[in-house]
């Protein structure tokens, strides 16, 4: 996560010097929606049981449900409610976000 956070950041600054405050708002905003819906999923996937790889099974699959749910509600909560919303760095820097994560998992940390 701390990749996504820094990644969002220098998006936002990218944004923000290229395309002016609502490019770099958009930016922000946009990378903040897979960072929170990283969290949900953790929180999520942390409350379910751990008895068996069944129940472990279903609670990952309903914290994918519930990140999915959200990021499509904050979507649709920015696109509705924020009317200078700047869609290309919106969305790619929400894109970016979601792959940095992905990306994260391959990458090691020897810390």
């Amino acid at each position: 996560m701390a990749w996504q956070g820094v990644t969002g950041a220098a998006l936002a600054a990218i944004a923000g010097l290229v395309g002016g405050v609502h490019s770099g708002v958009s930016a922000a905003v946009g990378a903040s929606i897979g960072t929170v819906a990283t969290v949900v999923f953790a929180i999520v996937a942390s409350l379910g049981g751990v008895g068996s790889a069944g129940l472990a099974m279903v609670a990952v699959l309903r914290a994918e449900v519930v990140k999915i749910v959200t990021i499509v509600v904050l979507l649709w909560l920015v696109l509705t409610s924020y009317k200078n919303v700047v869609i290309v760095w919106f969305i790619g820097a929400f894109l970016i976000s979601a792959l940095i994560l992905t990306a994260a998992a391959l990458v090691r940390d020897d810390r």
